[in-house]
């Protein structure tokens, strides 16, 4: 396990290289954010934001969303791949928030994980982005980077979660988490990371044979 101190460097680096972290699902309005996750399920970011302008125009409330034929989400969101799980998932949801939240998205862990099609990763998405409290989203270049950085040792989302928490300022940990996703997707890909382009390629195996 990486030092206090390196821990903090890895933060102050990734900071350096993404000042500004972001969510890549466009959204308006906070519930739209939660059905962008839903439809992001293997399924690219880009492909849901194409998708959403069109979902969210047809129905601009969620009491239209609740009350849509599942034929017409479905195909809608075809594109994006398991369209029929997803597109019950949303209307689902769009009429718990009405029925049980009053139309909001919770703040908080257990009521997001009542919600239909909603697990850990969305929920922490939820709680970092809409209500900038800390969170810890583990998606597959979370699990990727944090293990090759050596962070943590284990592939299990929900294991990562917890000793990220543990080794993270909570203050930071949203912000670090879209950061590790921004660095994933640009620079340590699965199959040919960049090492020589990677600004903590220091504190990784793979990168210290690379630049060497």
């Amino acid at each position: 396990m990486l030092s206090e101190s390196r821990i903090s460097e890895i933060i102050r680096l990734l900071k350096e290289q993404y000042p500004v972290p972001y969510c890549a699902l466009e959204y308006d309005k906070d519930y739209e954010l939660l059905f962008s996750a839903r439809l992001s399920a293997q399924c690219t970011d880009a492909r849901v934001n194409t998708i959403t302008p069109v979902l969210f125009s047809r129905y601009p409330t969620l009491d239209a969303i609740a009350g849509a034929e599942l034929a017409d989400i479905e195909k809608i969101i075809y594109s994006c791949g398991f369209f029929r799980s997803k597109a019950r998932d949303i209307v689902a949801a769009a009429a718990m928030l009405i029925s049980d939240f009053g139309g909001r998205v919770p703040d908080n862990m257990d009521d997001l994980l009542r919600l239909p099609g909603v697990g850990r990763k969305t929920a922490n998405l939820l709680l970092g982005d809409i209500y900038h409290l800390p969170a810890v989203v583990v998606d597959t270049h979370c699990i990727r980077l944090a293990n090759r950085i050596g962070l943590v040792e284990t592939k299990d989302p929900y294991k990562i979660e917890v000793l990220l928490r543990e080794l993270l300022p909570p203050e930071e940990s949203s912000d670090f988490c879209h950061r590790l996703v921004l660095h994933g997707r640009e620079v340590c890909p699965a199959g040919r990371p960049a090492c020589h382009s990677c600004c903590i390629a220091g504190f990784c195996d793979t990168g210290r044979g690379a630049v060497l």
